[in-house]
């Protein structure tokens, strides 16, 4: 399947005049038609206040962007911005007929609004989060400082070298290895040669667990960790670097031991007890998937959204924003939805300069693109193509995230699909600021998942060179395994070097690298260009340059590389996409 013959839009600055719309404004919109299209007239059509509305585009001079022009013709066509969020599409008129050109792609039938691009005129993501990479630590597993601190009575003790991470069954959450924050500022120098400039910390409030998603009081660090002055000093050591720190709040749930809810379990008439759940006949009370550790919050209560918020503001300064757990159950219960207000009160409450990722493993689509969440941990349109295109052929999972039926092996065309699919669905702004991660301390390795180091590397070429803000979790660099979350916490290898895969670390500092390196890796336009069983090629574009990314899960047949008269110019160094895989291979274009 080739797609060279398709006019194209999408949200970039190439295409559109400004990536923060103020409401009312003109926004000037543009669309790229190859002279093979046959276009003869094109309009805008724009839903205003419900109602739709025509623009007609006029044709660029050619070469007014950035040197293009001599195969294409460049129409644009200035639009209002006239509500929060303003859907629009293309109306292309060809020798041929008319089509429509959506964020899905080009339709010659009509199509519903659900795939329209989209002017969004909110308060925008703070302008660091899309140029971030980010690096998951989770921080029982990552690193331990020299400072010795007495167990609680709930940890299971572990040595972080000989002790091998029980994946499922009683103690699995207990297990301790004792990681710290400290610890954690002693290992800086190897996070930022990765190339990254955001850390993203897993809870670090008291709790009865080694994830601490249990929170016991969300008003001082663990001690376990360090304490508030350890926090201070990682967040200091990091600024010291130009780097940012993002925490993990949990707006669902706390731990069954935090004040609020034992005040409220114990007495019926305690104030904390709008703050939850209870059956009014049994006493009983609502938690997260039913297990009882963690009581589920009732955002109906005012208590509830004045203290959560309280919380988020407490720790900014020293963090630089939060990611939310089980954003996408927060505030929903039954006929209750307040997950829009929520998200959108806790925007409001850390002010434009933090940033708020909400996790979300399916389709995020509908709690985005508003005022609430800047983007998602993009499982569902990044991690489960990428896995189902890239998985070994052995593979024996029992499900993804949850999904029931292993993970399920999927050609390129499939993949292209269901890349295009969930982006067709979000604003350009909410895809590049999302979080494109090949796994977590929630998922199985993507090692595990791929079954080699050539897939995988192809699978971080994918994460580096695609839209969306990279998250890489801490061990992936080094090849670590692991067949699900808490078999995926595994202790860092600093003191293995049976476990250190080198020539994996390699590529994700040179990968990742070329990401920080190259602005149309982080803010350039995607254009696809072929999909086939084990191939895809995709350019991406600012006015300033074009990258071409090819990537390859086996061998195959070389491609032609894509000619002047196809609005590709030519690579300096080969006319051809070369065959040999699994491969990934990116060249700058010469115009």
């Amino acid at each position: 399947m080739r797609f060279l013959g398709e006019p194209h839009h999408d949200g970039s600055a190439l295409y559109v005049s400004t990536q923060a719309p103020s409401p009312g404004s003109t926004v000037t919109v543009r669309v790229r038609a190859p002279l093979s299209a046959g276009i003869t007239g094109v309009h805008v059509r724009t839903v205003h206040d419900g109602e739709p509305r025509f623009t007609a585009a006029s044709p660029f001079v050619p070469g007014a962007v950035g040197g293009y022009g001599e195969s294409d013709v460049w129409w644009h066509a200035d639009i209002v911005a006239a509500n929060p969020v303003t859907p629009y599409r293309f109306l292309l008129h060809t020798t041929g007929g008319q089509a429509w050109l959506t964020a899905g792609g080009l339709v010659t039938h009509d199509v519903t609004d659900a795939t329209d691009f989209r002017l969004v005129c909110h308060e925008p993501p703070p302008p660091w989060l899309a140029d971030a990479i980010v690096y998951q630590i989770f921080p029982d597993r990552f690193a331990r400082s020299r400072l010795m601190r007495e167990l609680p009575d709930w940890a299971l003790p572990r040595d972080w070298d000989r002790d091998p991470v029980t994946p499922s069954g009683p103690g699995t959450s207990q297990q301790f290895y004792g990681g710290d924050l400290d610890g954690i500022v002693e290992r800086l120098d190897h996070v930022q040669a990765l190339g990254v400039d955001t850390v993203y910390m897993t809870p670090i409030f008291p709790a009865r667990s080694n994830h601490r998603y249990d929170a016991a009081d969300f008003d001082r660090i663990d001690p376990l960790l360090g304490g508030d002055e350890a926090l201070r000093r990682l967040a200091g050591a990091l600024h010291a670097r130009g780097m940012r720190l993002i925490g993990d709040i949990t707006t669902n749930h706390c731990g069954r031991t935090h004040p609020w809810f034992t005040a409220a379990l114990s007495d019926a008439g305690a104030p904390e007890r709008e703050m939850f759940y209870f059956d009014p006949g049994t006493g009983d009370y609502e938690s997260w998937y039913g297990v009882r550790s963690l009581p589920k919050l009732n955002w109906s209560s005012d208590l509830v959204r004045e203290r959560i918020p309280a919380v988020l503001k407490k720790w900014l300064g020293p963090l630089d924003g939060w990611r939310v757990d089980v954003a996408n159950m927060t505030g929903r219960r039954g006929p209750d939805d307040h997950n829009h207000e929520i998200a959108a009160l806790l925007r409001r409450e850390i002010g434009p300069g933090a940033a708020l990722i909400a996790e979300h493993c399916h389709d995020a689509s509908p709690d985005l693109d508003r005022d609430g969440w800047h983007g998602t941990m993009n499982y569902g349109g990044f991690t489960r193509p990428v896995w189902t295109w890239l998985r070994s052929p052995e593979l024996d999972l029992a499900n993804f995230l949850g999904v029931p039926g292993g993970v399920p092996s999927r050609d390129g065309l499939q993949t292209h699909a269901t890349f295009r699919a969930f982006a067709a669905h979000l604003s350009w702004r909410s895809q590049a600021n999302s979080w494109q991660l090949l796994d977590s301390h929630d998922s199985p390795r993507i090692r595990t998942v791929t079954g080699s180091a050539d897939r995988h590397l192809v699978a971080l070429g994918l994460q580096a060179t695609l839209p969306g803000t990279p998250m890489v979790f801490a061990g992936s660099e080094y090849g670590l395994t692991g067949v699900n979350g808490e078999h995926s916490r595994t202790p860092m290898p600093w003191d293995r070097p049976a476990d250190q895969d080198l020539e994996t670390l390699a590529a994700y500092r040179e990968l990742l690298g070329l990401r920080r390196a190259e602005p149309a890796l982080r803010h350039g336009g995607l254009r696809w260009l072929h999909a086939d069983t084990d191939c895809l090629v995709f350019l991406r574009e600012t006015a300033a340059e074009s990258l071409l990314v090819c990537a390859r899960r086996a061998p195959g047949r070389a491609l032609p590389l894509p000619t002047r008269a196809a609005g590709v110019y030519n690579a300096s160094d080969t006319d051809v996409l070369p065959g040999d895989g699994p491969s990934l291979r990116v060249w700058r274009l010469t115009r």
